[in-house]
Parts: C-alpha cells; structure tokens; sequence
C-alpha cells in the first residue's frame, strides 16, 4: 500500500498534490470535489491589495493597472463593477470552506505593501484559515530603485505579517530576484514556514489596432517546471521552511520529479482549468502505479532524492551542464 500522506507547514495533508489559487477554487462545490479527487489541501484565490485599499481614490486607477501586473488578476479581479467579493466576503469564503472540508484550508493574500496586510492576516486567521500564503509582487519600475530595497521591502512584509500570526506562514516567490538562493535564505531566517516556487505574472502585449495595453491569461506549460525543480533540488536540506512548487505541473511526471527534487507539495492550477477537477485523481493514480512499479512505499521516501544535496554534485543544476548542451547540440 502507497503513502502519500505527508506535511506540510506543519500540517498533516493525505497527498502532496495541493489545487492552487485559481478560479476554479471560487466555488465550494468545486473544493469538496477536489477534496473528494485527493486533493492534501487547497489553497483559496487570492485576496488582493487593491481590494484592501478599495475605498481609496484611486481604486479604479489601480484596478486597472493591476491586469497586466499581478498574478491572477485577470480572471479574479478583472474591474470593480464585476468583481465582488470583497474583504468580508473572503472571510466568509474561509469559515464555508472550513465548515465543509476535512483538508487544510490555506487563505492567500497578494500584494507587494505593507498597507493592511497585517490586519487582514489577522482576520483570515480568525476566520479559521489553517495557513496563509503570502503572494509577493513587486515590479521596481521606478530605475533609481535598488534590488536590495525591493527586497528590504518583501522581508519587511513577511516579517511583520509572520509576527502576527500564530497559523503557518508560506511566502510565494518571484524568480526575479538578483539571488534567489540568497533571498529565500533570508526569507527562512525570518521564520516563514514555507516558501512556494514560483510566481507567474501574466505579461502586457500591445494591441496594434485599438492602440492599446492588454494582457491575456496564459496558462503554464510543462516546460516552466525546471526552473522550479532546479530551485527546489537547490535548496532543499540548506533552509529549514517546506517547499512547494508551482507553474508548469500537469503530469504524475511532473509531480514525481517535484517530489524527488526536495519539494514538500505539488501544486497545481493550470493543469486542472484545463483538464478539469477529475485530472487530480488520474494524477495520483498514476503517480500510485509508477511508485509501486519502481518500489517506492512513500512520498516521504521520494522526497529530495534528486536533490543536489542528494546526488552530492552541483554540475547538473548549475552551469556545467548548460556548458556540456551547448557543445553537443550541433554533433
């Protein structure tokens, strides 16, 4: 019999899969079904920043500047006259959730300022949330700001959110930072729990008739995965707080090597908006099939065993490798 049980932010979870902030995840039917498919927990859409500061004057500036700038904000917060569910409505969304499914509920909350971040925090978990994830975007379009106060700025957040709270912590990362390696060393210095690799920000493009800036939901593609499994078998065993992947995981493939590469969970978004909520059980029936062929008992006995602290070389995540493909393209 095949374990999948595993934790994660302390958390005890029955699979390492876990549905990510999506808007798939709106409805609570959806949730129970994906509970019921083997989900090891969910993590809910996101409350956005601009939805906190909703009753100042520039809200609607904002609002639509947000499209083309931070994750999700398409499908989930799209323009002030069809997007409701404000503060109080999140909360409620939480206490349903809880109400209704036996798997951890994770609350999430996006942004890049410190603003009433702390406060709401505080409320999501009241609402009985069992963790928060904090969903960090930032972009310094200003030229004269540094990297080292971009990311002064994204630990001051997680810092002060962190002190407040008694639930878990997990921190979604951009790949943009100047030393990813660095940052998330510091992220974990400040006591987050878990750190979730990595961001994806939908991108503007230029409409050449209308003469105008638009922006279009691009779903994840499998090939984004390696990026996060380099990152992930990177760090895995140098920083104490839990790993989770997301972007580009739509296979049992996908996710056995997430496992292998030190990740805690495996997230996933895209996959299911494109496949549908059904998709999670054929995964984990064929990760099940796959484990049993090749010995495997447990996702715990997966975990990190291709990680580079496991292999105990560095050249296949790190440059020599890349040197070796660039030589024997062309032979």
């Amino acid at each position: 019999m095949i374990d999948l049980e595993t934790t994660y932010l302390g958390l005890p979870l029955p699979s390492p899969i876990v549905p990510s902030s999506s808007p798939l995840l709106e409805k609570l039917d959806n949730l129970l079904r994906l509970e019921e498919a083997g989900a090891g927990a969910v993590v809910l859409p996101s409350l956005f920043e601009e939805q906190l500061t909703k009753d100042s004057l520039e809200l609607d500036e904002r609002l639509s500047q947000g499209t083309d700038r931070f994750a999700e904000a398409l499908n989930l917060l799209p323009d002030l006259e069809q997007y409701n569910m404000g503060p109080e409505r999140y909360l409620e969304s939480i206490q349903k959730a809880k109400a209704a499914l036996s798997i951890p509920v994770i609350a999430s909350l996006n942004g890049n300022t410190l603003g009433s971040w702390v406060r709401y925090a505080k409320e999501i978990e009241q609402a009985g949330a069992d963790a928060l994830e904090l969903n960090v975007y930032h972009i310094p379009a200003d030229l004269l700001e540094t990297g080292h106060s971009v990311e002064s700025k994204c630990l001051e957040l997680v810092k002060a959110v962190k002190s407040e709270l008694r639930i878990p912590l997990a921190v979604k990362l951009s790949p943009y930072f100047s030393s990813i390696g660095n940052m998330a060393l510091e992220i974990d210095q400040v006591k987050a729990d878990g750190l979730v690799l990595f961001n994806r920000f939908y991108q503007p493009d230029i409409d050449l008739e209308e003469l105008e800036v638009v922006s279009n939901l691009q779903l994840s593609t499998p090939e984004e995965l390696r990026l996060r499994l380099r990152w992930t078998a990177l760090l895995y065993g140098q920083i104490s707080a839990d790993l989770g992947i997301t972007g580009g995981v739509y296979s049992a493939s996908d996710a056995l090597k997430c496992l292998m590469a030190g990740g805690k969970v495996v997230m996933m978004a895209s996959a299911l908006l494109k496949h549908g909520i059904s998709h999670l059980k054929k995964l984990l029936e064929a990760m099940v099939r796959w484990m049993e062929e090749h010995d495997y008992e447990s996702v715990e006995q997966l975990r990190g065993s291709m990680s580079r602290k496991a292999i105990g070389a560095s050249e296949g995540y790190e440059r020599v490798q890349y040197v070796r493909l660039l030589a024997g393209y062309l032979r």
